[in-house]
């Protein structure tokens, strides 16, 4: 069976983790880790977002699911658990940077946006507030500058967009096997 079907390979792994730890309570929202970035994927494909992008919205928060991408959560201690860095390394097995990088980038894109855009910061759902303070708080501006100049920052600022807005627990979304074309288009062949 092919990863397409549902069997093993890099997109059957990812929808078993989708349906297992994805399952799981997502910081105190009102959503599951899995519904949150089903959501994001949904709200990415609803703005006319490239592949690419809706494949990065999908998958931004993977480095949260510590029992198969990242061993213990960090989070419960109050420390950073560099999810996006983690999440962005395991995806790059068979993604490339297109989406990896707003992977990567999404957690500074949030810091970057509690500083250079205001009201932003009103935005944040509490836990979001919480995990902001773990991540480092919002940049100074040597760090906006820095940031404004990375390759995929503009995408990596999309993604954070939908992700703050993806925790609605009425949201109809679709599952994962709805992205699963978009995903398997977007498949290194590389190896």
């Amino acid at each position: 069976m092919s990863a397409a079907t549902g069997g093993p390979g890099p997109l059957g792994l990812l929808a078993g983790l989708f349906e297992g730890e994805g399952s799981a309570e997502y910081f105190g929202e009102e959503v599951t880790q899995a519904e949150h970035m089903l959501q994001a994927g949904a709200l990415a494909e609803a703005a006319g977002a490239p592949d690419h992008l809706v494949a990065a919205a999908l998958l931004h928060d993977i480095g949260h699911f510590h029992g198969t991408v990242t061993g213990r959560d960090l989070m419960e201690d109050g420390l950073d658990n560099r999810h996006s860095h983690t999440g962005a390394d395991w995806l790059a097995r068979w993604f490339g940077p297109e989406v990896t990088e707003p992977v990567r980038l999404h957690v500074a894109a949030k810091r970057y946006l509690c500083t250079a855009e205001p009201g932003y910061f009103g935005l944040l759902s509490e836990a979001s507030v919480h995990t902001l303070r773990v991540q480092g708080g919002p940049m100074d501006p040597e760090q906006v500058r820095a940031f404004e100049a990375l390759p995929g920052a503009a995408d990596a600022v999309a993604v954070r967009r939908w992700d703050e807005r993806a925790k609605d627990p009425l949201m109809d979304t679709p599952d994962f096997a709805y992205f699963r074309p978009l995903l398997e288009r977007l498949l290194r062949t590389d190896g």
